[in-house]
Order: C-alpha cells, then sequence, then structure tokens
C-alpha cells in the first residue's frame, strides 16, 4: 500500500513538472530528477536526511537564481517542494496533499509561456490526475481488475464533454482590457535589450536562437537594409558603458504623421514575445504610438508596465527621419557629452580629422572610410577595459556592433556632432509558409545616429561599413544576415511548418484580447456589444450545449452483460402486458407481486447470479439466459392484462 502510494505520487508530481521543465536551471532540474528517483525506488528516508536535502536544496534554488525572487523561482520552489514530498509520502494524507499542489503547476508553467506544447503537457498532467482522483477516491489505491483503458476512455470523454463549454467561455465570457492584478516579474531580466550597453557585453545574446519577435507586412515589404528595428535609444556615456535615462520612456512631442509620398509608408503586425522590459521593437522611423503605448521622445516605443507575455500591436513606419523637428537645448548638450578625462587620443584624432574635414559628411565619411579599410569583424574580443573606445580604435580594431557603434559615437560627439547609440534588431528571416518575417534574439544589433542639420537623425551602421571578406567569424544570423537558425538544412522545412502553425496560435489563441472580442461580435451583427449582452449570448449558447450534451449522454448506450440484457428484454415485455416493474423493486420483489412461479424462479436465479459470488461461472450465465430468454417467448404468447394483475 505504501509502495503504491509513493509511486503514485512520483507519477503524478513528474506529469505536473513536465510542463514547467523548459523553463528551470538544468541543475535544479537534475536534482529535482535525483530526489523523484529516490521517492520512487527506495523507502522513505530518516528525517535528518530529508531536512538536510531540503536546506540544500534550497540553497541551490537560490544560488541557481542569484538570490532574487520573482515568479519563476517560486514556480521552481513549488516543483521542489512537490519533489521533496514525495520523499516522505506514506499516507493517504500525503498523497491527497500532492494531488492539491499538483494543479498548481501546469498554472505557473503557463503564466509564462502558452505554447501548444505547453499546453498539451499541463492537459496529460490533468488527465492523469483525474486517473489517480479516481483509483484513489475509496480511501486506498485501486487499479481496474482488467486494464485501465475503459477508465482512461471515459476520463477523455469527459475532458471532451467540456470542451464546447470551454470554448463558449474562451469566445464568449465578457473580457477586460487589463487585468485585474498585475503578473509577478521573473526574478532575472528577460532576453530583450536592456537600458545599457557596454562593449562586449552581448556574447551570450548573439548566440541565442530564440526567437524575439514576428512581423507581418501588410503591403509593401523594406529592402534588408531599411529593416532597423527600434528599441532603447543610449544618451548617457561614462568613458565605457553607454546608459538610458528612465525619464527618457516618457511620451515626446506629437510628431507630424504626413509623408510627401504614400510609398513611402510601411505598416505591418509584430508579435512579440515576453521580454519583461518595456520596450517595444519598431521599424524606423515611427511617427505615431498604436494604443495603448507610447512614443519616446527619441521615437521608441514604450508600455506603461513590463511585456510579460505574448503582445501584438500595429504600427507604420516612414522611410526617412522628420527633418523638420528641432534639436533641442537640452538634447544637443546631452548628444554632446562625454568623459573628457578618458580615451584622449580618440579626442585627438577626432578634433584634428573634423578640422581638415570641410563639413560634417566629408567627416564621417573619412571615418567611415577607416573604418571600412582597417577594422574587421569578430566576437572573440576582450572584456571592456578603462580607456576601451582608445584601445579598440588604435590597438585591437577588430570587435562587433557594440564596439563599432560606441566608438563611432564617441568619433562624432568628440568632433563635435550630436550622436547617440541605438539598439535594436536588424534583418530577419521569411517564413516561406506564413509569409512572415522572424527575428531571432541574436538579429540584437546596435548602431549610431547622427544629428545633422537639415536632415534631422540620420542612421549609421559603422559595422556595416566593414567589407565583408574583413569578418573573421560570426554567428549564423548575426549583423543582419538572412539566414535561419536551421542553416537551411534538411529539417528547415518542418521548423518553418512548425513556426508557422505556433504563430496561428498566437493569433487565434494567446492573442485573442478584449479588442478582438469586439471585433468578433461585430462580425455577427453586433455594432458595440455590451456586457450584460455578452452574458445572455454566453448563457444561451450554454444552455443549448447542456442541452445537447445531456441528450448525447441519454443515447449512448452502455455495454450490458448478455444476462443484464436477456433480464431487461424480459422486463420490457412485461412492461408491454401491463406488469410495470417500479424502479424501486427488487427482481425478487416483482416476481412475488406478479404471481408467476416461472418468473420468481428465474428472478431467484438472476438475483444470485448478479448479487452473489464475484466471479460467477460462465456456463451456469449461458444456462439462465437460455431460461429468460424461453420465458420472455412464453409471456410474448400471453395476451395483454390490466397494471397490477397477476400474470
Amino acid at each position: 500500500m505504501i509502495e503504491a502510494l509513493r509511486k503514485s505520487g512520483v507519477l503524478c508530481t513528474v506529469l505536473a513538472i513536465l510542463p514547467l521543465a523548459p523553463q528551470l536551471p538544468a541543475t535544479l532540474l537534475l536534482l529535482i530528477g535525483l530526489i523523484l528517483a529516490v521517492a520512487y525506488l527506495l523507502p522513505k528516508p530518516h528525517l535528518l536526511l530529508i531536512i538536510g536535502v531540503l536546506i540544500a536544496s534550497l540553497l541551490l534554488l537560490m544560488f541557481a537564481y542569484n538570490g532574487r525572487v520573482g515568479r519563476d523561482t517560486a514556480a521552481a520552489m513549488l516543483a521542489l517542494m512537490m519533489a521533496l514530498k514525495c520523499l516522505e509520502t506514506t499516507r493517504m494524507r500525503d498523497l491527497r496533499a500532492l494531488l492539491g499542489f499538483a494543479l498548481f503547476l501546469p498554472f505557473s508553467a503557463l503564466l509564462s509561456v502558452q505554447t501548444p506544447l505547453t499546453l498539451a503537457l499541463c492537459l496529460l498532467s490533468v488527465l492523469f490526475w483525474l486517473l489517480l482522483l479516481q483509483i484513489s477516491s475509496t480511501g486506498k489505491i485501486v487499479l481496474p481488475e482488467k486494464s485501465v483503458w475503459p477508465l482512461l476512455k471515459a476520463l477523455l470523454r469527459a475532458m471532451l464533454i467540456a470542451l464546447p463549454m470551454a470554448a463558449a467561455l474562451f469566445w464568449l465570457f465578457p473580457r477586460i482590457g487589463t487585468p485585474l492584478w498585475g503578473l509577478p516579474g521573473l526574478s532575472e531580466q528577460g532576453t530583450g535589450l536592456g537600458d545599457s550597453m557596454k562593449p562586449g557585453q552581448w556574447l551570450d545574446i548573439l548566440a541565442d536562437d530564440r526567437i524575439a519577435f514576428r512581423v507581418d507586412f501588410t503591403g509593401r515589404v523594406p529592402e534588408p537594409e531599411q529593416r532597423y528595428w527600434r528599441g532603447p535609444v543610449l544618451w548617457d556615456f561614462d568613458g565605457m558603458e553607454w546608459q538610458r535615462n528612465p525619464q527618457d520612456n516618457r511620451p515626446g512631442p506629437v510628431m507630424p504623421a504626413n509623408s510627401p509620398e504614400a510609398s513611402d509608408v510601411i505598416t505591418y503586425r509584430v508579435s512579440l514575445e515576453p521580454t519583461e522590459r518595456k520596450y517595444l521593437p519598431v521599424l524606423d522611423w515611427p511617427r505615431q504610438a498604436p494604443e495603448p503605448y507610447t512614443l519616446s521622445a527619441d521615437t521608441g516605443l514604450y508600455a506603461s508596465t513590463p511585456i510579460q507575455k505574448m503582445t501584438q500591436y500595429s504600427a507604420s513606419a516612414w522611410m526617412q527621419p522628420d527633418a523638420t523637428r528641432p534639436l533641442g537645448d537640452a538634447e544637443r548638450r546631452r548628444a554632446l557629452a562625454y568623459p573628457t578625462a578618458f580615451n584622449k587620443r580618440t579626442q585627438a584624432l577626432a578634433l584634428q580629422w573634423r578640422a581638415q574635414a570641410g563639413n560634417d559628411r566629408a567627416y564621417i565619411d573619412r571615418v567611415l572610410q577607416w573604418i571600412r579599410r582597417d577594422f574587421s569583424y569578430t566576437l572573440a574580443t576582450d572584456p571592456p577595459r578603462l580607456n576601451a573606445v582608445d584601445r579598440f580604435l588604435f590597438e585591437d580594431r577588430q570587435g562587433f556592433c557594440q564596439h563599432f557603434s560606441s566608438s563611432f559615437a564617441m568619433l562624432m560627439r568628440a568632433a563635435g556632432i550630436p550622436a547617440r547609440v541605438v539598439t535594436g534588431y536588424v534583418g530577419g528571416y521569411r517564413n516561406p509558409y506564413g509569409g512572415y518575417w522572424v527575428l531571432y534574439i541574436k538579429d540584437a544589433h546596435a548602431w549610431t545616429e547622427v544629428w545633422l542639420e537639415g536632415e534631422g537623425w540620420v542612421r549609421i551602421d559603422p559595422t556595416a561599413a566593414v567589407a565583408p571578406e574583413n569578418i573573421l567569424d560570426t554567428l549564423a544570423g548575426s549583423a543582419g544576415q538572412e539566414q535561419y537558425a536551421g542553416g537551411g538544412g534538411a529539417f528547415s522545412p518542418l521548423f518553418d511548418y512548425g513556426d508557422f502553425m505556433r504563430s496561428r496560435w498566437n493569433d487565434w489563441v494567446i492573442g485573442f484580447n478584449a479588442a478582438r472580442q469586439m471585433a468578433l461580435f461585430r462580425n455577427i451583427g453586433i455594432a458595440r456589444a455590451e456586457r450584460w449582452q455578452m452574458l445572455l449570448t454566453l448563457l444561451i449558447l450554454a444552455g443549448l450545449i447542456s442541452f445537447a450534451v445531456f441528450n448525447l449522454s441519454r443515447r449512448t448506450r452502455i455495454t450490458e452483460h448478455p444476462v443484464d440484457a436477456a433480464w431487461h428484454r424480459l422486463i420490457a415485455v412485461l412492461a408491454k402486458r401491463g406488469h410495470q416493474k417500479a424502479a424501486h423493486e427488487t427482481a425478487m420483489d416483482f416476481a412475488a407481486r406478479s404471481g408467476d412461479f416461472d418468473l420468481m424462479t428465474v428472478a431467484s436465479r438472476y438475483s444470485q447470479w448478479r448479487y452473489g459470488k464475484a466471479d460467477p461461472d460462465p456456463q451456469a450465465g449461458a444456462s439462465l439466459i437460455a431460461d429468460i430468454q424461453r420465458l420472455t417467448g412464453k409471456i410474448k404468447q400471453r395476451p395483454p392484462s390490466g397494471s397490477g394483475q397477476r400474470l
């Protein structure tokens, strides 16, 4: 009994952890697996050993999450506590506790990831939970005598019956624009770009094959050199690191949304994966912010809260910057500021070349020619050090986008040209099945914007100035190369189609919000659906579904034993002859009321067969069926009589 309880609890815990497993650190997942293996194979350890494992596990948990507490830390702790509970499961009460918490783990997985695979694993966990609840309902583990498959089929049938009602609730229950409560953040910042950048900092990002966002263009697709996806703009430079002030996220002045030619406007829709940050990537150059987001003064798109779920939004981009907006004095001072105590050689070179150049454009061209001629692209760089710009420009001359954009901006500021660093994404891969574009985290990029009179902020990408033949080693997709994570291998079509199905899931399920729900009601002729109308529609549909399910369940015939089927046919024939069996009557009581000796004999044998030995003799059952059928034939030949009369 104890062994069955422990093993059942371990299996339930394993299936409950499966949806959360991809989100757990490898070391913690290994520890949980080891604890569950011990709980499944070995008897209950001593209490002191369990306490020691608990303390060590909590220390490892805090180490895995760097001591930070968040939504992911809490979910991992719940998984760890369930695994430890399996070690001491010896009573039905312990199993009941595991069953109670086993429903929270799949839910915690869905708080961060809502992919079809995660949902399928959650449903598998719930199905096993229902099965274990059924076989332990008597207070002990009782498995079916022959096979567990009939019980599984019954549970699957019950879940399928519940699906129409769940779909009606999903599509029709009134949704609100914002949740009633905030979702706790993660212990670690997400994979998105941050509000600071230090050269050499992105090595992990440039090797990350996960998807950052998907883009579906509604019209013309911009050329590759125009597909720069704007993220945080960094203004402040301390000699080594570029930073952004949180006040920069505030809404900027409304920019004119006009364009000389309609062909200059690109419209698109973005499906952004969770980043735990407030910025949303937009194509250069945005002039209006889609609701409910705001456009900052440096034309970055921002939300009021971190992006904690898959988010969809539509936006427009103009292919040229706004040259009519002036540069304020405060912005100019900020875009020219740099620490004069560091990078002296860079300052001297900038002043010399700017004095020799006739104008700002000539100076910029000379710097780009120098980069194109003497520099090369590589990810194998040293950590940032003091006077990092001098070391990069005059010693190393090798690096990637962070080094080029930072050093170029410093050269511009030292020459009196306002400059800032822009971080974001570049390029994209077109999915051949869905026709949309995919940008991966490794497509992260940094470039520079300089202020030129009469032109406004102009994008300059010094990394693109490096000749392809000078690039030493790059990762697939970095520096804007249009390559897919699969590398064009044999499995690329499979990956493409899988991501296409994922994008449709995002559109139809994850992206179904309050606005989409209102659009659904408009499509069926309700211009503006009030909540009482939505609830009334839901109640009517729920009633129709319940009625259909009820009638379907009534018509569903349960396979009877041949002896029971023969007896029920006899009762039906007697009812037609005016002798109705009451629902509360036993077979013997009904036969005694009829006064028929043959019926009383058959009823006695049927009662003995039905409620006697657990495993009746098959030959006795066949003999009883034959006698019931003979009596049924005899009664059919008798004339009908009034109800309640003796046969």
